[in-house]
């Protein structure tokens, strides 16, 4: 079992249930998935720029990324329909809870001058957006190695009703926000 889990289920339930006051244990929210996006625009000039962004996404999360293709056509971007433009993956159990142990513990506090996460980036309906503009801040990366610096959308999702819930679930698994 992942730590960042046995926490959870020992630590943040009982927390969580005396905060908000749940009745039942299956009303307290937890994670339920991680999607972690790489959009790629430079994609479409030069195909190796996704090659390589697909192999660093996959050292970041420990699973294969899927290449997202274009939607649709845009003649000002030089766009077609089918085009490959980016990679995302899709992170769930066990994967999901060692990658937000490494994103909190490893990665975020390696972001130059960082002072904390905003506490602002709820949808309203529980799920938490960051975006991380440079991948070599998790330490699966080598900083030689890089073609081109990306960056990246990790969307949390969670299964909190309200923000307030969310956050203080993110806050006791260890999400550093920044005091407001």
């Amino acid at each position: 079992m992942a730590r960042l889990k046995e926490y959870y289920e020992k630590k943040v339930v009982s927390e969580l249930t005396r905060e908000f006051g749940y009745k039942n244990r299956m009303e307290v929210p937890k994670i339920e998935k991680i999607v972690v996006n790489m959009g790629l625009g430079d994609a479409i000039q030069n195909i190796k720029i996704l090659d390589s962004a697909v192999s660093e996404l996959s050292r970041i999360v420990g699973q294969k990324p899927v290449v997202t293709k274009a939607r649709k056509s845009i003649a000002t971007f030089k766009l077609r329909k089918g085009m490959s433009i980016g990679a995302m993956v899709t992170l769930r159990r066990e994967r999901m809870y060692e990658f937000f142990d490494r994103l909190v513990n490893a990665a975020l506090p390696r972001i130059r001058d960082f002072r904390g996460i905003s506490p602002k980036s709820f949808d309203g309906r529980g799920n938490f957006s960051l975006g991380i503009k440079e991948q070599f801040i998790f330490p699966e990366i080598d900083y030689d190695k890089i073609e081109k610096v990306t960056g990246m959308n990790i969307t949390i999702v969670t299964t909190a009703r309200t923000d307030d819930e969310a956050r203080a679930l993110l806050k006791m698994m260890g999400m550093p926000f920044r005091a407001s």
